[in-house]
Formats: C-alpha cells, sequence, structure tokens
C-alpha cells in the first residue's frame, strides 16, 4: 500500500515529541533540577523505551536551550540566571509591542468577522483558565494554560515563525523562574492573572492599553524574582 514505507519513521517522531514534552514538563514541574545531569540510558530506562528517540528528544531540548550536552557525560537541565531573565523579558517586550499594534490593526480591525471572533474567543477561554489557576496558586496548572494562552495569541499574528520564537522564549521564561517560584509555600497573589484583560484590551483594539498591561506584567514578574532570587 502506499506510503506505508514511512511507518516506523512516523511512530518514532511521534515518540521523539513524545518524550522531548515528557522531559520538559518534568523540567517545568521541578522534577529535573537545574544543573541536573543524566544519560540517555537513564532515560531510555525510565520511560521503557529505546536509545535513539531518547537521544533526538534530548538534542531537541538542547537546541531549545533547556538542557546542555555534557560530552562523554550526557545532558544537564540548563542553568539559567535572573540576569537571562531579564534578557528574556527584554526580548519578549519588544516582540510583543509590534505583536500587539499590528493585531489591533490587522486581525482584530474588524470585530465582527466571525474568524476573529472565534480566534479571541478561543484564547479568551485559555486566559480564563490560566487566571484561575494564577488566583488559585496552583502553579504546574497556570504553566500549561499560559503557554497555551500566548502561543495561541501570537498565532492570530499569522506568523509561524514568530509564533515557534514567542512560544520558544516563553517556555524558557517558566523554566527559568519555577526554580524560584517552587520556594514559596503558597504562590496565592503572587503570580500574573492579567490574560482576559489583555484579550479585551486587544478586542478594543488599544494597543497601548494592551503594553502597559504587559509591562505592568513584566515589572511585577521581575521585582518577584529578584526577591526570591536575593532570598
Amino acid at each position: 500500500m502506499p506510503g506505508t514505507g514511512n511507518k516506523g519513521a512516523v511512530t518514532r517522531s511521534t515518540l521523539r515529541q513524545q518524550l522531548a514534552d515528557a522531559l520538559r514538563d518534568e523540567v517545568l514541574a521541578g522534577r529535573l533540577q537545574p544543573g541536573q545531569e543524566f544519560t540517555v540510558k537513564e532515560i531510555a530506562e525510565q520511560y521503557g523505551v529505546s536509545a535513539t528517540p531518547v537521544r533526538e528528544a534530548l538534542v531537541d531540548l538542547s537546541a531549545q536551550g533547556l538542557l546542555d550536552a555534557v560530552q562523554h557525560r550526557g545532558f544537564r537541565v540548563h542553568e539559567y540566571s535572573v540576569a537571562d531573565f531579564r534578557g528574556m523579558v527584554e526580548a519578549r517586550s519588544m516582540i510583543a509591542e509590534g505583536v500587539f499594534r499590528r493585531l489591533a490593526e490587522g486581525a482584530m480591525k474588524d470585530p465582527d468577522r466571525p474568524y476573529a471572533l472565534a480566534a479571541l474567543a478561543g484564547v479568551r477561554r485559555r486566559g480564563e483558565e490560566a487566571q484561575r489557576a494564577a488566583v488559585a496558586g496552583d502553579l504546574n496548572i497556570l504553566i500549561g494554560y499560559d503557554l497555551r494562552f500566548w502561543r495561541e495569541l501570537s498565532a492570530l499574528f499569522g506568523n509561524p515563525y514568530l509564533v515557534d520564537f514567542l512560544h520558544r522564549l516563553r517556555v524558557q521564561s517558566w523554566v527559568c523562574t519555577v526554580q524560584y517560584l517552587r520556594r514559596v509555600t503558597d504562590l496565592r497573589g503572587h503570580l500574573w492573572a492579567g490574560h482576559t484583560e489583555l484579550v479585551d484590551a486587544l478586542a478594543r483594539r488599544d494597543p497601548d492599553m494592551a503594553q502597559a498591561i504587559v509591562a505592568a506584567y513584566n515589572e511585577h514578574s521581575l521585582a518577584l524574582i529578584d526577591r526570591l532570587a536575593a532570598g
């Protein structure tokens, strides 16, 4: 039958992505700590799979900046600093400003368009879930919905390269900050919960307000991480 010759490659590619996602979640959950080392064999045994897709997944995560390859020893979870986080926030801010203005001038310019309404409503639903998790102080749930929220919001811009870049940057930002946030026993009142406020500003085609909301979010995040890092 046509196409059956690629079945093995597709299966391995899917497993590779599943492993990369699972290991990324291990890092975000704090079960793999910054600086922690491990080998391909250890991960393969942990997940009960062969070494090849594990190695490929680890290489992918290294390319995304989450792991470091250690010669003759395996891999290490990358250690980000507060200075790294400041650089990430600056990069996010510069890109977000342009995205917000383009969204206000383009995709959201005609709010009666069914596509624009449906897309924005979907983003808002992700924002509502992220907001509830933030208010409750549930970091694990927040990270998942926050990543989906920003990915879907940036997708409205219509540039897949920008979407992938921003998603990678947000993952790196979370990897950098969870090591500090998990030191707090009760995170209620500490986490940003302005997702729906941001969507509403964009729906009103108000990029200045959207930028102000994100600027306040960044200021809050930087102050919190600075405080936690100082002990």
